[in-house]
């Protein structure tokens, strides 16, 4: 059935007039008004069931929506009239309008914030805590681990025989010719027995003694914080599992870029930077001038040793600068350094190192101050002694790879080659084959300087590389490359291109895994020999605490050094 026409709805008895199409439409909004200011509530599946409950029906009476409400509704109920006496019920009334005066939260509505800040609220917290914490171990994953005894590893080394060209052992010709012997007079003679016999070969080699060293680290759970977290989480899981992986993730940097002491046979402490200059010039384009400067800049910097700390600090270099300046500072690096880390002051007269602050690290010999020195952060008085090395540690691949035994070590203090991409570690391959025949198996790089390779084959210069899109890829392209394998142009073998997550910038390695002689009796270059492999303490309950410790003791050796290489002093374009 159709519905009535708005006229017939709103309008008089059919003899009056026809209504006008602004009355129809006022008396429609009065009604819609009327529908909106009836009574109402929102029903809840309670609300209906206990109405049921109680053979009454719905009442649609305005709720109260404050405490005072609620009271002053709960005294109006027929069953507490009935139970009190008129004098009772004029005295509750009475003490609930004099608290009101007293209390205005009895009046507040009930709302988010009301009548506490943080609302009458569930909170929605999902358990457990989420673990945003990188823990990749590459190296770790990767060397062997063997076992140890005793306090240090030894094992003795033949470098060179006559003809292997290693060692420092020369070569001798072998030619010999027929003679006759006419003389055989006995021993003592003028004229000996003589024996038609080549040259006796020669021998090098040498001891090596690698000390172990013990590592630990610690946590504690107080008991307060694992009953807290009862329901939520298991605290002290959470702990042991963060112990386990921080000692992994230490042990994983130690491999990288770990220093001994010389005491113990190791590399020993990186000396301070040389040579140290400042230069005021120009800002160029894509640099920013100084500000914060007053009329000089002075200036200190310490080789950078990686995550573990640095050398002491060189004499402070000062230069006066103008507006637009940048500051150009440059040292010659000691071996085995990843970099420079740079501290700054400023004044017409040095400030000290309380406050120079840190201002940035540098994987090359130069670095640029530019924009807003720094004016808080880690201060130059803070570095008190070297930290480069330390008597509880060994010598990680990076000083091995950069220090003497070494096979090559190349600093470029430079970008990646545009003429001839990977030219840079090319002549790692062709002076590694030259004096060992090595043959490596893999480049680890910082993440940056992997993108600085590849993107030095799309502005080369060389129309020896060339990028090709076939027909069939018009259509959602990949943009993009990546360099994962440089061919060694000595020996045709492809070694692989790899990013290691804790290397420093400016650093790359050259590794091989093994050695391209079948009967070395060296199984892996590189391997971790521990007395004691990583574990896990308890320790007795001695205070209101849960404590546990990680424990380990052992050492990294490279059997044969001069089959790696390192490329460093890569600059960041």
């Amino acid at each position: 059935m159709a519905l009535p026409r708005a006229e017939v709805l709103f309008g008089d008895s059919p003899e009056a007039p026809a209504l006008s199409k602004a009355e129809v439409s006022s008396r429609f909004d009065e009604l819609m008004s009327a529908v909106d200011n009836a009574p109402g509530r929102v029903l809840g599946p309670g609300d209906v069931v206990q109405a049921f409950a109680e053979g009454r029906g719905i009442s649609f009476d305005q709720q109260p929506t404050t405490a005072y409400g609620a009271l002053t509704k709960s005294l109006s109920s027929p069953e507490l009239v009935k139970g009190l006496s008129a004098e009772s019920l004029a005295s509750i009334t009475g003490a609930l309008d004099e608290l009101k005066a007293q209390q205005p939260d009895l009046v507040k509505d009930i709302t988010t914030s009301s009548p506490v800040a943080g609302g009458l609220v569930a909170f929605d917290l999902e358990a457990p805590a989420k673990m945003l914490t990188p823990r990749p171990t590459p190296l770790r994953n990767r060397i062997p681990r063997k076992r140890g005894i005793g306090l240090s590893h030894r094992f003795k080394v033949i470098s060179g025989f006559t003809g292997t060209g290693t060692g420092g052992v020369g070569n001798s010709h072998p030619g010999i010719q027929d003679a006759t012997q006419n003389n055989f007079a006995p021993g003592g003679a003028s004229n000996g027995l003589y024996y038609a016999r080549g040259p006796k070969i020669s021998y090098a080699g040498y001891d090596k003694n690698v000390a172990y060293s013990q590592f630990s680290v610690s946590d504690q759970v107080t008991w307060s914080a694992q009953y807290a977290g009862q329901g939520y989480q298991d605290i002290r899981q959470l702990s042991r599992t963060s112990l386990m992986y921080s000692s992994m993730l230490l042990e994983e940097r130690m491999l990288l870029m770990g220093r001994g002491t010389s005491g113990n046979g190791f590399l020993g402490a990186l000396a301070a930077p040389t040579g140290l200059t400042v230069t005021a010039r120009a800002a160029v384009a894509g640099e920013t001038a100084v500000s914060g400067a007053g009329a000089n800049v002075y200036v200190k910097v310490t080789s950078d040793a990686g995550d573990f700390g640095q050398s002491v600090l060189t004499s402070a270099a000062n230069v006066a600068v103008s507006a637009g300046d940048v500051v150009v500072v440059k040292v010659t690096l000691p071996t085995g350094a990843t970099g420079m880390r740079v501290y700054v002051s400023t004044g017409s007269t040095d400030p000290g190192d309380a406050s120079r602050y840190f201002a940035g690290r540098s994987g090359v010999n130069t670095f640029v101050l530019q924009g807003a020195l720094p004016t808080s952060g880690v201060a130059a008085s803070t570095v008190t002694g070297d930290t480069s090395a330390f008597a509880s540690g060994y010598d990680g691949i990076l000083p091995i790879c950069t220090g003497p035994e070494s096979g090559y070590a190349s600093r470029l203090n430079a970008g990646f080659s545009t003429e001839n991409p990977g030219v840079e570690y090319q002549n790692c391959f062709v002076s590694l084959y030259d004096s060992v025949k090595g043959d490596p198996d893999r480049v680890l790089q910082n993440g940056a300087d992997r993108k600085q390779l590849s993107d030095a084959l799309k502005v080369s210069s060389s129309s020896n590389y060339r990028m090709t899109i076939t027909q069939d890829q018009l259509t959602g392209v990949t943009i993009g490359d990546v360099v994962n394998t440089i061919i060694n142009e000595v020996t045709g073998k492809g070694v692989s291109v790899e990013v290691h997550p804790w290397m420093p910038q400016g650093s790359s390695v050259v590794l091989s895994d093994t050695l391209p002689i079948p009967d070395s009796e060296v199984s892996d270059v590189w391997s971790v020999f521990n007395v004691q492999d990583l574990m896990g303490i308890d320790w007795p309950v001695s205070q209101f605490a849960f404590e546990s410790s990680s424990y380990w003791f052992g050492t990294l050796l490279c059997y044969a050094p001069a089959w790696n290489g390192a490329v460093t002093g890569i600059k960041k374009q």
